[in-house]
């Protein structure tokens, strides 16, 4: 004889309106709060909040997130370093590398032709 396990309940992978992903947003990000116990509310993960928080942010400044790494210090057997650049990465697809000595207005028209503006 087989044996036969019916699981009732919500379904595990839910999907969440973008009305509920903004009312968790807020709450989780609201004064005196903290991703954790929000999450713990609406028993959804801290990861997807924060996920849902870059998604927005995205979609509103159309900018990414910029993160900046200060420079190690250098010891003496460490090779000049590289010339300096800005670099922009958008969306994960493009990078852009401009050097410091490129003129204002051809680096305005490199990021203009990209479509970043």
């Amino acid at each position: 004889m087989s044996h036969v396990t019916l699981l009732t309940g919500p379904e595990r992978r839910r999907r969440w309106s973008e009305e509920d992903q903004c009312r968790i947003l807020a709450a989780a990000f609201a004064p005196g709060a903290t991703v954790a116990a929000v999450a713990r509310q609406y028993d959804v993960a801290t990861s997807l909040i924060y996920k849902w928080r870059r998604t927005v942010r995205a979609r509103e400044t159309g900018f990414a997130e910029v993160v900046v790494v200060p420079d190690k210090p250098f010891a003496a057997s460490v090779p000049a370093a590289p010339p300096a650049v800005i670099e922009l990465e958008i969306a994960g697809k493009v990078r852009l590398r401009i050097p410091l000595t490129t003129p204002p207005t051809l680096a305005a028209a490199m990021v203009k032709a990209l479509g970043v503006s």
